[in-house]
């Protein structure tokens, strides 16, 4: 959790390309499919490597909504199509339904 809060402080503070981008859009439904299915696989993978149903739900998360992170810090280099927290938003939100999805299945 220290680490995941550090990598939150030190993104944060490097977000001065910042993406002029919509709510909607092609690119918001990849983030919000792509981390939905990150979170069920990490869930998935946790479990099977014996991790309580708790455990396993918070390395889904985290695993999903770290590598949506690293996506947007890799987009805000000058390079990039720059930071967008509407992505990142997508990507918490896709994570969630992931989970929620996976939860349902019966896991």
């Amino acid at each position: 959790m220290r680490a995941l809060l550090f990598a939150l402080v030190l993104t944060l503070c490097g977000c001065s390309h910042m993406a002029q981008d919509r709510w909607s859009g092609q690119d918001k439904a990849q983030h919000f499919l792509g981390s939905a299915l990150l979170s069920a696989a990490g869930n998935e993978y946790a479990q099977r490597q014996g991790h309580s149903p708790d455990r396993a739900a918070a390395f889904g998360l985290l695993f999903s909504v770290s590598l949506g992170m690293g996506k947007e810090l890799w987009d805000s280099r000058p390079a990039g199509s720059g930071w967008s927290w509407k992505d990142l938003a997508w990507d918490v939100a896709g994570a969630s339904a992931g989970y929620a999805v996976w939860q349902m299945a019966g896991h």
